[in-house]
């Protein structure tokens, strides 16, 4: 075992457990027994206390993961898992949702269980960003019958157990470190998470029987540098802009491994920059509307010669449906118990809105459905991974999937505004401020 394995996808803040040194103090009346007794406990104790895991508190850019380690077991457990994993009648899907407290797996999960489909959410609760907004998707989940083991993909015992209890028909892989500009801070975690537990999880779905189909995020910040526009599948994505970027190439090399090598049916699916309620607070939508509201200045970004950034802003329920469509169409695996069958499915979408917004524009409808005017301070759009433009060719998954947007950013934002002030403010005054 590597000593990596128990190492969190999300790593966060190592505290340095606290031992005190007690003075021992030797009074002549003790007998040669109990003196090389209490030698030898003193020394056990100090080996312990060596060997403990005295690292220094990183800094405030790491985050931590609640180790669960201790929580999932038993017949109990067991019981929560076959029933949250078993379809309603006339459905025959079991679907495993990695990331199940996140934004798009937790509307990824409900919408599968909305339609019958036995769905088991999985995630870690790190907090790369404020956890008891997670915990708030959970309650929802759970109000719909979705058990999310708490839980992370690097725990290959945990995946083995869960495969165990149930016979996944499909996996949903949306647990993965996000963000562009995070991994200048945290590197280590972008590698744990999108590299490491990508394959933990491919190492224990190719051994399954049966083998699962599975779906999983990829992202459009792989086509990094490419200039033509709209971003097509066949273009180059061998120039990432990113560390992020980077991770989410080398997991579409990775997954076309064990596809090839395996038999597991793959189909990995390029979001473009998904917006909506319950949304991400590291998304310039979320923390523009909230800094406008508390009249804090924003700033906005721009490229060379002052050209605008803009990007394919794609609504939630959008990407929903591209998902479900991709797990409806998706071919079974060929393999078995690791061994590969025959040749299986090896796919992957763009899924966007093909209509690129500037961030200027997203400002001035956050302006207006706000009722406020924003204080803006333009810069430079700094080295830090980010691109100037994002814009999806969405022909192909039109022609397989029948993929089709039908929310313009307007409408989505309107829709995100209400529920940022339902959930983040309860206060009547702002709700009324607001021009719908």
């Amino acid at each position: 075992m590597s000593i990596h394995d128990d190492i969190p996808s999300t790593p966060g803040k190592f505290k340095p457990e606290k031992g005190h040194f007690h003075r021992l103090r030797w009074y002549s009346s003790l007998s040669k027994l109990t003196l090389w007794s209490l030698l030898f406990l003193s020394f056990i104790l100090l080996v312990l206390f060596i060997s403990s895991p005295h690292q220094p508190s990183s800094s405030s850019s790491s985050f931590r993961h609640v180790s669960s380690s201790l929580s999932w077991g038993g017949s109990g457990w067991e019981k929560r898992v076959r029933h949250s994993a078993r379809p309603k009648p006339g459905r025959q899907m079991t679907v495993l949702v990695t990331g199940a407290a996140g934004f798009v797996g937790s509307h990824v999960a409900m919408a599968l269980r909305r339609r019958g489909d036995g769905v088991l959410g999985l995630d870690n609760f790190n907090d790369y960003y404020d956890p008891a907004l997670k915990r708030s998707r959970q309650k929802l989940l759970e109000r719909s019958g979705i058990f999310v083991v708490e839980g992370d993909i690097n725990d290959h015992a945990l995946l083995t157990k869960l495969f165990d209890v149930v016979p996944f028909s499909h996996v949903v892989h949306l647990a993965a470190q996000a963000g562009v500009r995070y991994a200048m801070k945290n590197p280590k975690s972008y590698i744990n998470s999108n590299i490491a537990g990508l394959v933990n999880l491919l190492e224990v779905s190719k051994s399954a029987n049966p083998q699962p189909a599975i779906i999983w995020a990829s992202s459009s910040s792989v086509y990094g540098l490419n200039s033509r526009v709209p971003f097509s599948e066949s273009d180059r994505t061998d120039q990432p802009a990113s560390l992020y970027a980077a991770t989410k190439k080398a997991g579409e090399e990775i997954t076309h491994t064990y596809n090839h090598i395996y038999g597991l049916s793959i189909t990995g699916l390029r979001f473009f920059t998904v917006y909506g309620p319950w949304g991400r607070p590291d998304m310039a939508y979320f923390f523009f509307t909230k800094d406008m509201l508390k009249g804090k200045t924003i700033n906005v970004y721009e490229g060379v010669n002052h050209e605008s950034v803009a990007r394919d802003f794609t609504y939630i329920d959008d990407i929903v449906k591209g998902c479900l469509a991709a797990v409806d169409t998706a071919k079974k695996s060929t393999g078995s118990g690791g061994k590969k069958r025959g040749v299986a499915e090896f796919r992957i979408f763009n899924l966007g809105n093909t209509s690129p917004v500037s961030v200027n524009e997203l400002v001035s409808i956050l302006e207006k459905l706000l009722n406020v005017k924003a204080n803006k301070k333009v810069m430079m759009l700094p080295r830090n991974g980010d691109v100037q433009f994002t814009h999806a060719n969405i022909t192909l998954a039109m022609r397989e999937l029948g993929y089709k947007p039908t929310t313009d950013l307007q409408t989505g934002l309107k829709k995100f505004v209400r529920w940022y002030l339902n959930y983040y403010s309860g206060s009547k005054k702002l709700r009324n401020a607001v021009s719908w």
